[in-house]
């Protein structure tokens, strides 16, 4: 845990990951707005959120708890993407699954360092 959760490396690459991932979804086509648009969203976002939220958190058990679930919302968002391409919506650019390899990886360290200590 740090005292500033925006000097996470995780916390900022999930940030630039939301950027991303906003720009393809204004691709999809209109009938996409409020079916898969707004599931991509949410789950996007809620990456960096949990990863702030758990840094507020008092312990290293509830923190790893809420990176567990910005885990799984990577996984949602890699899942929404495939879909999204394989509709022929977007082409998934090589530095947006970089981004969420990345930072699944990362998740998954710091998760286990906390469940460990």
């Amino acid at each position: 845990m740090t005292n500033d959760y925006r000097d996470l490396v995780v916390w900022q690459q999930s940030m630039t990951l939301c950027q991303e991932v906003y720009t393809l979804i204004r691709q999809f086509p209109p009938e996409e707005r409020y079916a898969l648009c707004d599931q991509l969203r949410r789950a996007v976002v809620s990456i960096p959120s949990n990863i702030a939220e758990g840094n507020g958190r008092d312990s290293r058990t509830e923190y790893a708890r809420f990176l567990a679930i910005a885990r799984g919302s990577v996984f949602e968002v890699q899942t929404q993407l495939e879909l999204a391409e394989r509709f022929g919506y977007v082409t998934i650019p090589s530095t947006v699954k970089a981004l969420l390899t990345d930072i699944s990886k990362m998740l998954f360290t710091t998760i286990r360092k906390f469940r460990s200590a």
